[in-house]
């Protein structure tokens, strides 16, 4: 056994196939409340194991169908934490990550990592990417959460409003397992976790031509950006285990998940925030630009969130059974749940699989117009049901 000690999920990740492990456990509770601490288990190639194999084992486990060795022949246990530095300096040596370039533009930075993992990596690679000054915010790896972790722009006012007190040319957000980036502007707006990938994307497709992958709940800004450098997009199912398979697919050089996951195979294939940091400095120092600038270069998408609380006794896959057919005339997706795709908007319903709750995603060319999709869906639904 091989203990890492304090580190990111990424880092693990990396550390299992470099070490050629044969598989790989991590104790987190990512952006939920530390009582939620459980296992996220990895393969031996550091990725997540499927829902095949998570079920296989919980079967084994339940059967009791597995030994124990005796004293004499237990195993060792070995401490080493040297991986983030080893993973930081693995980030530094890729194709798409400019050191000089970053510490020609005398950056200055704010990083805020809700007293989590991130606190002891991302000032670390800020610092060895050649950033300038980097104000730290909640980088103690104490676990206890300074707001609500997750990085979403009600979560982030502090960071936002330090931005602009500070004069800083960005904010660097991540959650408490660095695997999720979000951005904030010089003028403390977000620069939006659905954007995140984009940039990156239209980062390395710039040095590394090939196909890209995101979920099905994702911005149809990546599809955008990847068809502008002559390259195709696909969407999985979502979930980084769904984005991953489909990656290896079809070959792509970049992916992830709107939510601020970067996924990049010449590294790894793992969400990584410390590897899109570096991607995304690049990217911004050699464009020139302020943040709110090179975003409004992106196609401009807003998104609404919603779910539907149904009773038990509701048959949800008969419900969206019944939307396929009603949008049948339009391009439908049945890959995870149903979307269906507009000629410049789409929505996504998904079921959850632990509540009767019908989740509603919809995308469009402005806020109001992602709402008013969201609100027509939900009432047809809801006739539905009626």
């Amino acid at each position: 056994v091989l203990d890492l000690g304090l580190s990111t999920t990424p880092t693990v990740e990396y550390a299992v196939a470099e070490e050629g492990a044969q598989a790989g456990i991590i104790l987190t509770a990512s952006h939920n409340p530390k009582q939620w601490n459980a296992l996220k288990l990895l393969n031996e190639k550091g990725e997540f194991i499927s829902a095949t194999d998570g079920q296989e084992l919980l079967e084994m486990i339940a059967d009791q169908t597995y030994d124990y060795v005796d004293v004499d022949n237990l195993g060792i246990v070995t401490e080493d934490d040297t991986w983030i530095e080893r993973h930081i300096e693995a980030i530094l040596s890729m194709e798409g990550v400019d050191v000089e370039s970053i510490r020609s533009a005398e950056l200055k930075v704010v990083c805020d990592c809700v007293n989590s993992t991130g606190g002891i990596s991302i000032p670390v690679i800020l610092k060895k990417l050649g950033v300038n000054e980097v104000i730290e915010l909640y980088c103690e790896p104490n676990g206890i959460f300074p707001h609500n972790p997750e990085p979403l722009k009600e979560n982030l006012s502090e960071i936002a409003e330090k931005v602009v007190s500070e004069g800083a040319h960005l904010g660097v957000v991540v959650d408490p397992d660095v695997d999720r980036l979000a951005l904030i502007c010089e003028d403390g707006s977000m620069f939006g976790e659905e954007y995140t990938l984009v940039a990156v994307a239209d980062h390395v497709l710039s040095y590394d031509a090939g196909p890209t992958v995101s979920n099905l709940s994702s911005s149809r800004a990546l599809r955008d950006v990847t068809e502008s450098h002559g390259q195709t997009h696909y969407a999985s199912a979502v979930g980084e285990v769904n984005v991953v398979a489909l990656m290896k697919e079809v070959g792509a050089t970049i992916g992830g998940e709107g939510n601020g996951g970067i996924i990049d195979p010449s590294l790894h294939y793992g969400r990584d925030a410390l590897l899109g940091v570096a991607l995304f400095l690049t990217h911004y120092v050699k464009k020139g630009m302020k943040m709110t600038a090179l975003k409004s270069t992106y196609p401009q998408y807003f998104m609404s969130k919603n779910k539907i609380q149904l009773t038990q006794d509701i048959d949800v896959d008969e419900i969206l059974s019944q939307m396929r057919d009603n949008y049948s005339h339009e391009e439908v997706s049945t890959i995870d749940g149903v979307k269906i795709d507009f000629e410049d908007e789409w929505v996504h319903l998904r079921k959850s699989n632990t509540e009767p709750i019908i989740r509603i995603y919809s995308e469009s060319t402005s806020q109001a117009k992602a709402d008013a999709l969201a609100e027509r869906v939900m009432n047809e639904i809801r006739q539905v049901v009626a």
